[in-house]
């Protein structure tokens, strides 16, 4: 069923399901150097990499709708037509269901969504990159001021992150220099309801274990599926969609530039839990990443990072760009006859292993 169309018809998250408690992070202190937040905020970066963030000036609404007319409503044959190339690690377009691996086995995920480049957003109606259905090319100031807000707080967060590390002033800012192209992206996700519950054994994932490929991911939900991994656990647990929140992650880039001092954690998205189950859920993510040819490397201009990733039992990545990374993950991740399943899981790994 279509949850974008009456959201308080909407069935709540379910009480009895168990889910993680994040920290709730207050935007508005952050901009205002409150230093109790602050360091609720940097806490919650090397923990668990994910928090709520509250108090901000995103929409979604908007965005969610241009999803609503791009996913729902066009028929497959035409969202088809602007098919991304994954073999080419290639995100930007459409993917439909079942084209990304979820598991070493060769189980197929159950979602569809857009990749809009950010830079196809900003240098609109010039093409950055590629062309897009009309539903969204027709909505691009919306995006725009999407894009705008998401930038706006990614900074924030990472002029925050920088002073914390005790890297030279601005440094990470010209790890992630605007006008540089980029693999930052906007991405509307459906994962469609179901009809009946069945247990979850029986369910494809709709979108496999993984870390997210750049620095910082803002995501809106409409019902509940992420789950995380935390720490030293073996335990999947829910985190709970809240009204007017984002939640927040740290990828890869950062872990990798604070040498393991920020954590990029495990997640995953299950089928919509108790009654949701026969609603749509629906993502919206703005995925802030490195400018494509940023070196993804320890920063050991900071002496604490130097320390950490000398004492870290990881093997960081050198000599390979931003760029690199997020192709080779994004051409693995798609399902590919001619690569076995476990060669292509291994491929696509991230910093969830400590092998690069």
């Amino acid at each position: 069923m279509d949850s974008l169309a009456n959201p308080s018809a909407n069935p709540p998250f379910p009480e009895d399901v168990p889910t993680h408690p994040l920290e709730v992070i207050n935007y508005k202190l952050l901009l205002g150097k409150d230093q109790a937040e602050i360091q609720k905020f940097w806490t919650a970066c090397k923990t668990l990499g994910f928090f709520y963030l509250s108090e901000h000036e995103i929409q979604a609404n908007d965005v969610f709708e241009i999803g609503r007319q791009s996913l729902r409503n066009l028929p497959l044959e035409e969202k088809l037509t602007f098919l991304h190339n994954a073999n080419a690690g290639d995100s930007f377009g459409y993917k439909p269901p079942g084209a990304n691996l979820t598991n070493a086995s060769g189980g197929v995920d159950t979602v569809e969504w857009w990749n809009i480049a950010k830079d196809d957003v900003l240098f609109y109606p010039q093409i950055a990159y590629r062309t897009y259905a009309a539903p969204i090319n027709d909505a691009m100031d919306k995006l725009k001021d999407f894009v705008d807000k998401s930038e706006s707080v990614s900074r924030t967060l990472l002029q925050i992150l920088n002073e914390m590390l005790r890297l030279p002033e601005g440094f990470l800012d010209s790890c992630h220099i605007a006008s540089k192209p980029s693999t930052s992206e906007v991405t509307l996700i459906r994962n469609p309801g179901r009809e009946k519950a069945m247990s979850f054994s029986e369910e494809q994932l709709a979108i496999g274990a993984h870390t997210d490929f750049g620095s910082i991911s803002l995501l809106h939900n409409v019902l509940g599926g992420l789950q995380v991994l935390p720490p030293t656990t073996k335990e999947w647990i829910y985190i709970k969609p809240i009204d007017g929140h984002i939640i927040c992650n740290l990828g890869d880039a950062l872990s990798v530039f604070s040498g393991g001092l920020l954590r990029s954690n495990l997640h995953r998205v299950i089928p919509q839990p108790g009654a949701q189950i026969h609603w749509d859920r629906w993502t919206l993510v703005y995925f802030f990443r490195p400018h494509g040819t940023c070196e993804m490397r320890p920063l050991i201009e900071s002496e604490i990072i130097k320390s950490a990733a000398e004492e870290s039992t990881n093997s960081f990545p050198h000599g390979i760009s931003a760029v690199e990374w997020f192709q080779r993950r994004t051409k693995y991740f798609h399902k590919d006859e001619e690569t076995s399943a476990a060669e292509s899981w291994k491929q696509a790994r991230g910093t969830e292993h400590s092998e690069f």
